[in-house]
């Protein structure tokens, strides 16, 4: 099939609406199929339209509906989409969403935030990543944990940082942050953050290869965020066999199971710190982390994402 996936992230972008695009395509150009990338649709035929977000790509998705009625069409739902736009601007959501022959989400409890008459619809499709290279080996002299986030509002990117100043002195704790200042005034506070904390350093937007670098030498990850629809970058620690430490919000949950050791309660520093120290000193408890992680690892690997597109596929065509 001529496949239409519509992205809001453009062509140069390294968030994870463009990583996310450009990996699904990848699947269904190895199933057979052409697929075009946009971040807007602008009437071109297509026998399959994929979109990506329904409240960000609600315009493509209606010029797609008016242009072939009984066209097929899947909205991978954004975390954004259930965590904010269903609320805060409801009828352009809900109108993707119903205009939609099926809906992708990222993690198992997106369902309970839906109406009920849209839940029949909706599919699970965890997001995958390719192991590492080599073994992990993570250093001595530091007990280095990153974060690989953007800063922004939603990711609550300084907690880990906050949570270092809480830990005791005598710690060798270090976090090594990775993402992108989503104005002057985020970065701004990112390097007072590094004035004022020596365990803190953030490097900026990198690319994808040197965030695995990281997964090699890194003693564990920390998702901190407010909201998600189901980070990519869980996916990526789990198969790199890197441990997490995760905020206790429904897209981690969703992602980690509700029996996960490494949550703590979302915008709390002082819990953080204690994980934090406590992954340091026990060595047990870390060690539980990463068993649990290598538990979940079959359930992100790309044979698995690309049979679950597949399937929903095979449902609407």
């Amino acid at each position: 099939m001529k496949i239409s996936l519509i992205t809001p992230a453009k062509k140069h972008s390294k968030n994870g609406n463009r990583a996310s695009a450009l990996r699904w395509a990848g699947f269904l150009r190895d199933q057979g199929h052409r697929v075009r990338i946009d971040v807007d649709y602008t009437g071109e035929p297509a026998d399959l339209m994929i979109a990506l977000h329904a409240w960000r790509s609600a315009d493509a998705i209606l010029r797609y509906r008016e242009r072939f009625p009984g066209g097929p069409l899947i909205v991978a739902l954004g975390g954004t989409d259930v965590n904010t736009f269903l609320k805060t601007d409801p009828d352009v959501t809900l109108r993707s969403m119903q205009m939609a022959d099926a809906m992708v989400c990222l993690h198992d409890l997106i369902a309970q935030e839906l109406p009920k008459r849209l839940r029949n619809k909706l599919h699970v499709v965890r997001q995958s990543a390719e192991a590492l290279p080599v073994r992990r080996n993570p250093g001595g002299r530091h007990f280095d944990v990153c974060v690989v986030g953007h800063l922004r509002e939603e990711k609550d990117p300084y907690r880990a940082a906050l949570a270092a100043r809480l830990v005791p002195e005598a710690s060798k704790l270090r976090v090594i942050h990775f993402g992108k200042a989503h104005s002057e005034e985020w970065a701004e506070r990112a390097r007072a953050e590094m004035v004022a904390s020596p365990r803190y350093i953030w490097k900026g937007e990198v690319p994808r290869w040197r965030v695995r670098r990281e997964f090699v030498r890194t003693r564990l990850m920390v998702i901190s965020s407010n909201q998600e629809g189901g980070a990519n970058v869980v996916s990526e620690a789990v198969v790199a066999g890197v441990p997490v430490i995760a905020s206790d919000i429904a897209g981690n949950i969703g992602l980690l199971g509700l029996d996960y050791e490494g949550y703590y309660p979302v915008r709390d520093a002082d819990a953080l710190a204690v994980q934090l120290h406590r992954a340091e000193v026990e060595d047990s408890y870390l060690r539980s982390l990463e068993v649990q992680c290598e538990k979940l690892r079959s359930g992100f690997t790309p044979a698995r994402e690309a049979a679950g597109w597949k399937k929903v596929i095979a449902t609407v065509t």
